[in-house]
């Protein structure tokens, strides 16, 4: 057994899933490496900052769903740069008839809201009295909606917020695996209603807060903080712009070589395990030699949609909307061009110069109109801005404008899912050593994905 190789581990992946289990096994006395494909790590999550705006490039947020985004704070130091977003980004707005609505907070709000008619209001109260599906049933999120709930909730509720946090597809998206949670409310307590209440004390125990729930978090740089602030902790043991095309594992040393492209290059190794927290088209390319057994070749049918973020900045005085609120969602149905707008400057201090300014973060493409991504900047901004006029009134011209690109942007967990996470699991099985992590696995959110590489540094002893 080569004992100084076992404590070598490699980490493929520079973003927020890499760095978080790399930092947490260097702190345990691991030798990490991590290998970023790009010049700078992060992945999605980036921020820009120009005289007293601050855009976003990816992620806008975390949410402290679990004892693990806490950790992750304190032992980081970030405690000084830490955010809460404001009491006012607790209220959300669904666009419904041309005006941006506000989503009922209590039970007295939603009986009175003109967001939902008085047949879904009635709906709703049917649904303690629906019994659950079929538990091995991958049914699509849009039929469990319109199974539990009907089909005004899935137009008003459910596909606007699918559009922002998946930028997908209610029709396609699997309940199951893109709202796991949801699935289990149902089997366990039979009414997601029930669930809710009954479920409450469960994960009061467990340490866990529903997302609905969660307090939403961001740094005074914004995400880019965090993602300084693991590089920091991992300095020296970053080797970047590094494209990797493979692995092999020799079974004389016990141990597993990482491999490029470059014939020039003999690879990297030894090391006694590999942690993929790359993207799951990336490692559906890679090519396994030595002892390692199967492929990974499937994940690369894993649709990703493009998304582009549109930041901008305007007066305080050219917006005529209040902005009183986290941001705005668009239904499918409404006839407008965007998938929806955070009202970035509403959330969190620091976001525009002066309170005389406000930051907009409009989103665009998706699976819903893929082709609004890949438009030239000339032409996206009108289209942006012709939607943000309509709806919440613009009286001048933006002073302030970041556009970001993701062609692969979200990884979409459509209905069928479960082919994938048992192809990761068989090959890790067949594969001591080799673990994958990262959004296309554990979830999507930056929250799902620190917890998860918490969870795996607490799995791998030593």
């Amino acid at each position: 057994m080569n004992t100084e190789a076992d404590r070598r581990i490699a980490v493929v992946g520079g973003g927020i899933s890499g760095l978080t289990v790399a930092w947490l096994l260097q702190r345990k006395n691991y030798h990490v490496t991590v290998f970023e494909l790009r010049d700078g790590a992060g992945g999605s999550i980036g921020t820009d900052l120009d005289n007293g705006w601050l855009a976003e490039k990816g992620p806008n947020s975390l949410l402290l769903t679990s004892r693990y985004i806490s950790e992750l704070i304190d032992g980081l130091g970030l405690n000084d740069r830490l955010l809460h977003a404001r009491p006012e980004a607790k209220k959300r707005f669904i666009v419904r008839g041309g005006r941006p609505l506000q989503l009922p907070l209590s039970a007295l709000s939603f009986l009175t809201t003109p967001l939902f008619g008085s047949g879904a209001k009635l709906r709703l109260l049917r649904e303690p009295f629906i019994g659950p599906g079929d538990a091995e049933t991958d049914e699509s999120l849009a039929g469990f909606v319109r199974r539990r709930l009907g089909r005004e909730f899935l137009d008003y509720a459910i596909n606007p917020f699918v559009s922002g946090v998946y930028a997908g597809d209610p029709e396609k998206l699997s309940a199951r695996h893109a709202f796991p949670k949801l699935h289990n409310l149902e089997q366990k307590y039979g009414s997601l209603i029930r669930g809710q209440f009954l479920g409450a004390r469960e994960r009061k125990k467990s340490g866990e807060v529903a997302k609905d729930r969660a307090a939403m978090l961001s740094f005074r740089g914004g995400l880019a903080d965090l993602i300084g602030a693991l590089e920091n902790g991992l300095a020296g043991n970053i080797t970047y712009a590094t494209p990797l095309s493979g692995a092999r594992y020799e079974r004389e040393s016990n141990s597993y070589y990482l491999t490029t492209d470059d014939s020039s290059k003999t690879g990297f190794g030894p090391f006694g395990q590999v942690i993929y927290a790359g993207s799951a088209h990336d490692i559906a390319a890679w090519s396994f030699s030595g002892g390692i057994t199967g492929s990974l070749k499937e994940l690369a049918d894993i649709h990703y949609p493009p998304v582009t973020s549109v930041t901008l900045g305007f007066r305080r005085s050219d917006v005529r909307h209040p902005l009183d609120g986290f941001g705005m969602l668009v239904p499918e149905i409404e006839p407008y061009r965007i998938l929806g707008t955070l009202f970035t400057s509403s959330i969190f201090d620091g976001r525009a110069p002066s309170p005389d300014h406000v930051t907009l973060t409009t989103y665009v493409g998706g699976t819903r109109k893929p082709e609004y991504a890949s438009l030239s900047d000339d032409d996206l901004l009108p289209q942006v801005t012709g939607d943000l006029d309509a709806l919440l009134g613009l009286d001048g011209e933006p002073l302030f404008i970041r556009i970001t690109r993701w062609p692969r942007a979200i990884p979409q967990y459509n209905v069928g899912y479960g082919r994938y996470k048992e192809a990761m699991s068989r090959f890790e099985s067949d594969n001591a050593g080799i673990h994958i992590l990262g959004n296309f696995r554990n979830g999507i959110s930056v929250s799902d994905c620190i917890k998860a590489a918490f969870e795996l540094a607490e799995a791998i002893h030593g």
